[in-house]
């Protein structure tokens, strides 16, 4: 019998074309808060601020959605950084010593086949390393310990480690000769009795006169401070102080500055004229003394109209007791308050009048970056309360276990949200965005968190806390909302007058707690979490607070079968007398699974009043409209004895992992290209089996060994699938629940649900009956891989529309009247089967093909660039290589393949989601998602406007000064526009953003 192999098509390119207009990969903004910061600055001019981190990166940000981000090109942390006032200009030092200047500009981008004028990036101008002098300065002393931007911002100031102070021309970052400050002057002008024959140490801090441009003062660690006079080069004063310096800060007139010492105290210095040296301060303080204390790093001194200045300073603390605590300190007169985080103290700036015709400070704001978050702190209001950044929240203030992405919400429901949460009103002055998009984090300590994710900025929406449902450690009175919010709880009897402030918080009360699956259905505002100890919990919306007690049911999906014993965690111990529940998601219902082992996937079908869940033992399907379990299957295999221990509890064994490398290794020695095949059981095992029989190995394909049927953990559930189909025959269609395992299994059910199917009416399960489950169909794949995803595709090869789209008429209704088909992804292969006789139709094997294995799969719409009403619905695949697959569906045919994720990165692999129209998240940092693009039309990245008067460089000054051609400027600025383009329709005109200077 002959055979006929059909000769792949070559390129189309028609279809190319289509392909280019529908397809880009990008990726397009970060959110959340910087990994590993580690140095911060403030332009109060342009109000931008800036970030640094230990990777080398630097992001800007202004008002939300305006956000650059810069990356130096060695991989070095990030020591300090400065803006060029006004400019648009930041100089960064690198701990390599080296430094370097990075400006905003604008260039042409081309996006989608839509060219955007003006598009903003943060660019790398110039870099300068400062060396020392050839036989006299080793490495160490000319390090970079501080930096000084003069107010005129054409001279930077370079205080190093053996004590010289050396000067840059900006912005061309050249070294002005035979100018620097070494210390040998400085000894000169030194009083004999104070040398004592020891070094002054390292310049510790730079500080310009608020009065007197051209005069510096400088401190050296050793504890004088000069005040230099940059025109004369003279010392004008000196302060011979005798603690170690740590920090400087002027007063706003000029008359005195504020020194902060290594003893844990501060000192105020009077300047005065006509005197040449100081030998004591006017006043000193040691606030946490008289016990040894830690040293005051920073100290910062601000000017009220009304009142008392306010002095800010972080350290500082009694050595002996709380030596360990990262604070910051307000003192204004009688007011004191010690604010205490949970991660270091990186930097912090007020926000104040900087206007040089005011005679105060007036300071509205504190900012403090911290190790693992931003905290705000209102100096306005009595109390000093904090105020939820509108962006840069912490998203692992407790760890990320899990993430759900929705697209097209509702508006009402989102008003919901917003209203029943913590919400800070920020000026946005770009566009609305087309649709409302959510993300759901799911976290280690039982928390939910909802963030919008339409724009730029990733903002915080809603906090639900599922840990008041269960018997814990922690209190389930506490308020959910920030208590420093409420005036009468801010100051504390202790001393020092400790204030906890910022969300971050790592450790959680009970590991059991930890959220696994979320599914949130955005039309009926249900919502379902479950978490690592078996619990499921269905909740619902309510504006209203709330005291009940919420309904139990357990399902045992054991089925009392014998020979299994848990060994793991037991489960949470639900609250049997009422507990409060504040305005938000409300719990309903509370279903436990027994063995209470981790739910590994969970679904939802909101306008059945279904909720379907698994776990390594099998999948359960409740009917929490009537309170009732409607089934219970085990799917544990005989050998799976590792299914039986909790991950909190077990180690997977070494012995056994050794023994099944071995048994696969033997099975791939055996010879002969046909291996035995059990005998079929079902129809979809024949038809396998008569494919592989007349199947041959291409030579470009891999061969793939089929796993052990006994292979530890085969009973996971890795997915569930509702759908309206046909399962029973081709004439009478209805609910349907599916469900996959890590052995390769597919079980499908067909439901009755009162109300649903054929020739019923309209779908609202609120008979009298009950909820039946009948075993349908029950598919083995040949090579046991385990199955990833099921979606159940209608008579047009479309996937089925979410619950109550369809009959709220907000979609376009399915086929239901040619044959429908079945779409299975497991980790090796994609296979389309035709139902209801499950007959094999189509089939794409990715590991034979590429050698990789499926991790996240999903079905994405993506709209075309240049035909407004075109779009196509594809399959996309991540692999375990980090790569991305997308394949046309019901056919299978590859479209494209981009690298998105390094193979290493296992936790950014794990940790993707993908949304439907073709975007996508995912960790690069435990703080931070990367958002990408798949679409060529739909990308989401940052508009904004900076007008600012830039000054021309010298050598363009020149130029200007001795052109003869007529053409001469008379002004010495440069004008720039610099606009950037958001995330949508690239076709579309967009307004300017916030963030407006000139």
């Amino acid at each position: 019998m002959m055979k006929f192999r059909f000769r792949r098509q070559g390129n189309d390119p028609q279809r190319e074309k289509i392909k280019q207009e529908l397809f880009a990969f990008n990726k397009t903004v970060e959110h959340g808060f910087p990994h590993q910061p580690c140095a911060l600055a403030f332009d109060p001019q342009l109000q931008l601020m800036a970030i640094g981190t230990k990777s080398g990166a630097i992001k800007i940000y202004g008002s939300p959605g305006v956000e650059f981000t810069g990356l130096h090109r060695d991989a070095a942390a990030v020591a300090q950084i400065h803006f060029l006032q006004g400019q648009g200009r930041l100089l960064s030092l690198l701990d390599d010593n080296t430094l370097h200047l990075w400006e905003l500009g604008g260039a042409s981008r081309d996006r989608g086949g839509a060219k955007s004028e003006g598009v903003v990036y943060l660019e790398e101008k110039r870099n300068y390393s400062l060396l020392g002098r050839p036989g006299l300065e080793s490495c160490s002393a000319s390090r970079v310990t501080v930096l000084l931007l003069l107010s005129s911002c054409d001279l930077l100031c370079v205080g190093t480690e053996g004590g010289g102070i050396h000067f840059l021309d900006l912005p061309r970052l050249s070294l002005r000769d035979n100018q620097s400050l070494l210390l040998d002057q400085v000894m000169q002008s030194i009083p004999e009795d104070y040398r004592c024959g020891k070094s002054l140490g390292p310049v510790e801090s730079l500080q310009e006169h608020p009065k007197q441009p051209g005069k510096i003062l400088i401190g050296y660690s050793r504890g004088l401070v000069v005040l230099w006079d940059l025109s004369t080069r003279n010392a004008e004063h000196m302060f011979l102080g005798k603690q170690q310096l740590e920090s400087l800060v002027w007063e706003r007139s000029g008359s005195s500055f504020v020194s902060s010492h290594s003893d844990g105290g501060y000192s105020v210095w009077a300047v005065a004229s006509g005197n040449t040296y100081t030998h004591q301060p006017v006043s000193s303080s040691i606030p946490y003394g008289p016990f040894p204390c830690k040293a005051i790093n920073k100290i910062l001194w601000r000017t009220i109209q009304s009142g008392c200045p306010v002095v800010l300073y972080s350290g500082g603390m009694p050595r002996a007791s709380y030596g360990d605590r990262h604070c910051v300190t307000i003192q204004q007169d009688k007011q004191h308050v010690t604010l205490d985080f949970t991660s270091r103290v990186i930097d912090f700036f007020t926000v104040h009048t900087t206007d040089p015709e005011h005679d105060y400070d007036d300071p509205k704001a504190l900012v403090v970056l911290l190790e693992e978050e931003l905290v705000v702190i209102d100096l306005l209001t009595t109390g000093w309360p904090s105020v939820p950044p509108p962006y840069l929240a912490p998203l692992h203030s407790s760890a990320i276990t899990t993430s759900c992405h929705l697209d097209n919400v509702p508006a009402n429901h989102l008003t919901v949200c917003v209203c029943v949460c913590v919400c800070v009103c920020v000026c946005n002055l770009a566009p609305p965005p087309r649709q409302q998009e959510l993300l759901l984090t799911g976290h280690e300590d039982g928390t939910v968190r909802f963030w919008n994710v339409s724009a730029v900025a990733m903002t915080p929406l809603y906090k639900l806390s599922t840990a008041n449902v269960f018997h814990t450690d922690c209190d389930p009175n506490d308020d959910p909302l920030d208590p420093t919010n409420d005036p009468e709880a801010l100051q504390e009897e202790e001393w020092p007058p400790f204030r906890k402030v910022g969300c971050f918080d790592p450790y959680s009360d009970d590991p059991r707690l930890g959220i696994q699956k979320i599914s949130l259905c955005k039309y009926s505002c249900r919502l379902v979490v479950a978490g690592t100890a078996g619990q499921v919990i269905v909740l619902g919306l309510s504006d209203e607070w709330s005291d009940h007690t919420v309904d139990v049911s357990t399902v045992d999906l054991l089925q009392d079968r014998e020979g299994f014993t848990w060994k793991g965690h037991d489960r949470l111990e639900p609250r049997a007398s009422p507990a409060p529940f504040p305005p938000g998601f409300q719990p309903l219902v509370l279903v436990q699974a027994l063995p209470p082992a981790s739910v590994t996937s969970v679904m939802l079908h909101a306008e059945w009043n279904l909720v379907a869940f698994g776990t390594s033992h099998g999948f359960g399907l409740f009917d929490y409209h009537r309170r009732t379990a409607v089934l219970a299957r085990c799917t544990l295999h005989p050998n799976d004895s590792l299914a039986m221990e909790g991950p909190l509890s077990r180690v997977k064994s070494l012995k056994k992992s050794l023994r099944q490398s071995f048994r696969r290794i033997r099975k791939s020695r055996v010879s002969g290209k046909k291996r035995p095949i059990p005998t079929p059981t079902s129809k979809i095992q024949e038809a396998n089996a008569a494919l592989a029989d007349q199947e041959e190995v291409a030579p470009v394909q891999r061969r793939i060994e089929p796993r052990s049927a006994d292979d530890s953990l085969s009973g996971v559930v890795r997915c569930l699938c509702f759908a309206d189909t046909y399962l029973r025959d081709g004439t009478h269609h209805g609910p349907t629940l599916w469900a996959g395992t890590n052995s390769g299994s597919v079980y499908a059910y067909a439901l009755e649900v009162p109300g649903v199917g054929t020739g019923r009416g309209r779908p609202g399960g609120e008979g009298s009956g009950c909820v039946e489950a009948v075993l349908g169909k029950e598919i083995q794949l040949m090579h046991r891989a385990p199955v990833v995803s099921v979606c159940v595709l209608d008579g047009r090869g479309k996937p089925l529309p979410e619950p109550y789209q369809a009959s709220l008429d907000l979609a376009t209704a399915p086929d239901m009247t040619n044959p429908h088909s079945v779409l299975i992804a497991s980790e090796e292969q994609l296979k389309v089967f035709s139902l209801p006789k499950v007959g094999a139709k189509t089939k794409f094997k990715l590991t034979a093909h590429e050698g990789c294995r499926v991790r996240r799969v999903a079905m994405v719409t993506v709209c075309s660039t240049a035909q407004e009403d075109y779009s196509e619905t594809s399959l996309v695949c991540l692999t375990n290589l980090g790569d991305l697959h997308l394949f046309n569906v019901p056919a299978l045919r590859p479209q494209v393949r981009y690298d998105c994720i390094r193979k290493e990165d296992i936790s950014g692999i794990a940790s993707c989601v993908f949304t439907r129209n073709g975007q996508g998240f995912y960790l690069i940092s435990p703080s931070e998602y990367q958002r990408f693009s798949l679409s060529a039309k739909v990308i989401t990245e940052p508009l904004c406007t900076v007008e600012l008067e830039r000054p021309l460089e010298t050598h363009i000054r020149s130029l200007l000064h001795t052109n003869t051609s007529g053409n001469t400027h008379s002004s010495l600025l440069e004008t720039h526009t610099l606009l950037a383009v958001p995330g949508g329709d690239y076709n579309r005109t967009w307004p300017r953003c916030s963030n407006v200077h000139k």
